[in-house]
């Protein structure tokens, strides 16, 4: 932050006011956003990439970790997803038109439905495979024979 205070105040030393130093600071915060959204799609996309060529081994049980592949994966672009919604908060923050007014509000309503989607997906997929790891758990392995595991729905 400190950087960017004084690269602002270096853009009004040299002939620009207050406001421009402010919109060369929303500017770089802006693609620092999407610097960082576009990051964490490119690790999570690498690291997908790698836990599924390990997995598809020979000898390795492909249908157990491919869920938790995918799940690692959903979870950073949901992340990526509120990096990148933040950028384009950013960008319109320092006296914004209307037509990019409506171009944000068409953005977020479109990033925050795929994040909304996504986070159900996610739990979803989370509660199914508890739900099969506990029907998996026997009376041995530290419940009571009493107890009722629940099963999965499919």
């Amino acid at each position: 932050m400190a950087l960017l205070f004084w690269l602002g105040l270096v853009a009004m030393q040299e002939g620009g006011s207050v406001e421009e130093g402010l919109r060369f600071a929303t500017f770089v915060l802006t693609r620092l956003a999407e610097a960082i959204g576009a990051l964490v799609i490119a690790a999570a996309v690498v690291r997908a990439t790698i836990a599924w060529l390990v997995q598809n081994l020979p000898g390795r049980n492909r249908d157990a970790s491919i869920e938790s592949i995918r799940l690692g994966l959903g979870r950073s672009l949901g992340l990526a997803l509120e990096f990148l919604l933040a950028a384009d908060i950013l960008a319109t923050a320092i006296a914004p038109s209307w037509d990019a007014i409506g171009k944000l509000a068409a953005i977020a309503t479109i990033r925050t439905l795929l994040n909304y989607f996504l986070e159900r997906e996610l739990h979803g997929e989370e509660r199914r495979r508890e739900a099969m790891d506990a029907s998996m758990a026997g009376p041995g392995d530290g419940e009571s024979e009493g107890t009722p595991t629940p099963r999965s729905t499919h």
